[in-house]
């Protein structure tokens, strides 16, 4: 058999408001089908992008990092890939909402902004019911989950999250490690032509697209699409 390079430690971003369990059942079972070590990182809601990043340098001591983000976790694994060209050996970005720091028009980025405030004008419970009543069943029971693991610091965190910078075109085409990028061609939170938009940007980008139902039936999609594209014919595919 050829002897071909690994990562030394797969590392799992959750998206806005979400937490590691969700991002456990997105990557973990792909992971754990290559005998992967997997971290699936859970946000610090005082300081999300710093408790990212520093998981993500703490995992590199270990060797090559195989970065897999969800929405607000694409952009922190591409920010970073780029700025760490040695310690990246892949990222799935999955569900990528922005390009450039100019997030006026963002649709997740002004829902971030807006849950913020209304959790701080009408409170959690009065929030987590609007947003039960208006989401699909998978995605309220995560949200309902996450959210209240994150109370009371979950307006700040929204509101961090709402003001980051997504990655610039330059930065995109900076990026030397191969990208799996998953876009959901219904997603009009995380629109499928910002995925398509990275996927040109990006030198070594492939773009694989799904649907909400498909991610609501099985978050472990964008582990299996996304380790499938980075480390071909070493995960079965369901």
């Amino acid at each position: 058999m050829l002897d071909l390079p690994s990562p030394a430690v797969a590392v799992a971003l959750p998206g806005t408001g979400s937490d590691a369990h969700f991002a456990r059942r997105a990557f973990g079972s792909a992971c754990a089908a290559l005998d992967l070590p997997f971290l699936a990182v859970d946000p610090d809601p005082r300081r999300v992008i710093d408790s990212y990043e520093a998981a993500l340098n703490d995992a590199a001591r270990s060797g090559p990092v195989l970065v897999a983000g969800i929405s607000l976790g694409a952009a922190v694994a591409v920010n970073w890939a780029a700025r760490h060209p040695e310690s990246a050996f892949g990222v799935v970005a999955a569900l990528p909402a922005w390009t450039g720091a100019d997030t006026t028009d963002c649709p997740a980025a002004l829902s971030a902004a807006a849950t913020a405030s209304a959790l701080r004008a009408d409170g959690l419970d009065a929030v987590l019911a609007r947003m039960q009543a208006s989401s699909p069943e998978w995605l309220a029971e995560a949200l309902t989950r996450s959210w209240r693991s994150q109370w009371p610091d979950l307006p700040a965190a929204l509101e961090e999250a709402a003001a980051y910078r997504w990655p610039e075109p330059e930065v995109l085409t900076s990026v030397t490690a191969p990208v799996a990028i998953i876009g959901a061609s219904d997603d009009p939170v995380h629109p499928i032509a910002v995925a398509e938009h990275w996927t040109a940007l990006i030198p070594r980008a492939d773009l694989h697209a799904i649907t909400l139902a498909e991610l609501g039936a099985d978050p472990a999609v964008l582990g299996t699409r996304g380790l499938n594209a980075l480390l071909p014919r070493r995960v079965a595919t369901p």
